[in-house]
């Protein structure tokens, strides 16, 4: 399993659902500088990844199958894809936006490539199965795109309905994963019919400032106090509490709470407020037919999250918390459901322009 970021490669060694060997690795600034773009790095994480299988003592050849996380492509439905050359070529040529995940399915096509094993990808941020009425915004000019936590979301859920002997594709869910970004999900038979955007609207975050008030952005814009790239990053990187209290850790927070920070109080209840309604709209998506709330990433290990969250909407029903994420195993899992035949692995030639 491969799961490359910015400035870190994770990697994930499994036999059926079990780990043998994780490991992540850091890249620092000074190996990475030298690289003008992401995809530049590609002999640098292949390395490791040829490193990694060495000190587990593991042949590539005899690997069943490489999954990698997916990248920045044209909106796609759910599912394992195999990765192919259009896939290799659109991520190449960042068609779609640079992002580092976009060489994770480039470094699985070369293990493809070199010792004949299958390449996957799987639940990429960019699996788009909203319904035609979820895309409208308001201006025809700006629809509502499609922009998630696909893979924890969808992992997670799925781990649920195992656990509890429930048929994914026969239940509705609502789905939170809260993290330094926020996504919520209505999912309906297994398919995300609405999404909160976990980039740029929705809640605010740790980091992210969520959807604002349009009018008053528009100001901020032609203000001439902030250049586009200013502006862009306060939305994304130093939004949310970041921008109110200075950090986006949440355990500090929690104890300038603690310590009688009315303020930092205040600022943590309106993030938690702001994922509660979030929750809510989607139950009306649902038209209240909804098994179970699902509230799942970092920030469920927050006991003060899942309560300050759960005292709104736990009238609406039941809710199960699994905190973190494990991409890894999600990565698996995906790979695991082709590989068993469980599911066939869907082709992204075959995805609409």
């Amino acid at each position: 399993m491969v799961n490359p970021g910015s400035t870190t490669t994770k990697l994930g060694l499994f036999e059926d659902e079990t780990p043998i060997a994780t490991q992540k690795y850091e890249h620092p600034g000074y190996e990475l500088e030298k690289f003008p773009r992401i995809l530049d790095q590609y002999g640098l994480r292949r390395q490791v990844m040829l490193d990694f299988l060495k000190e587990n003592q593991i042949q590539p050849k005899t690997l069943s199958a490489v999954v990698a996380r997916g990248g920045l492509l044209k909106p796609m439905p759910s599912g394992t894809y195999k990765v192919c050359s259009k896939m290799i070529e659109e991520l190449s040529a960042s068609r779609y936006g640079e992002h580092a995940s976009n060489i994770g399915a480039i470094l699985a096509f070369g293990f493809h490539w070199d010792f004949k094993i299958p390449a996957y990808i799987v639940d990429p941020v960019v699996v788009d199965e909203m319904v035609d009425i979820a895309r409208f915004s308001g201006l025809k000019e700006i629809p509502r795109r499609s922009l998630w936590h696909a893979l924890n979301i969808m992992s997670v859920t799925r781990q649920v309905c195992a656990k509890e002997n429930w048929d994914f594709r026969a239940e509705n869910f609502v789905v939170a994963h809260i993290g330094g970004g926020i996504s919520v999900a209505a999912l309906d038979h297994g398919r995300c019919v609405d999404v909160s955007n976990g980039l740029e609207a929705g809640p605010y975050s740790p980091e992210r400032s969520g959807t604002l008030p349009s009018l008053e952005l528009v100001k901020l814009c032609y203000s001439k106090s902030y250049t586009e790239s200013e502006v862009k990053r306060l939305i994304v990187g130093n939004g949310g509490l970041v921008n109110y209290l200075g950090t986006g850790n949440l355990i500090e927070i929690e104890k300038r709470i603690e310590q009688g920070d009315d303020y930092a109080q205040l600022v943590f209840s309106g993030m938690c407020y702001q994922i509660a309604k979030e929750i809510g709209s989607f139950f009306a998506a649902l038209k209240g037919k909804v098994k179970r709330i699902i509230l799942t990433g970092g920030a469920a290990n927050s006991e003060q999250v899942i309560f300050r969250i759960s005292e709104y909407v736990e009238g609406f029903s039941p809710i199960i918390v699994v905190p973190g994420e494990d991409e890894l195993a999600a990565l698996a899992h995906g790979g695991l459901r082709v590989l068993r035949n469980e599911e066939s692995a869907r082709s992204y030639s075959e995805v609409g322009p």
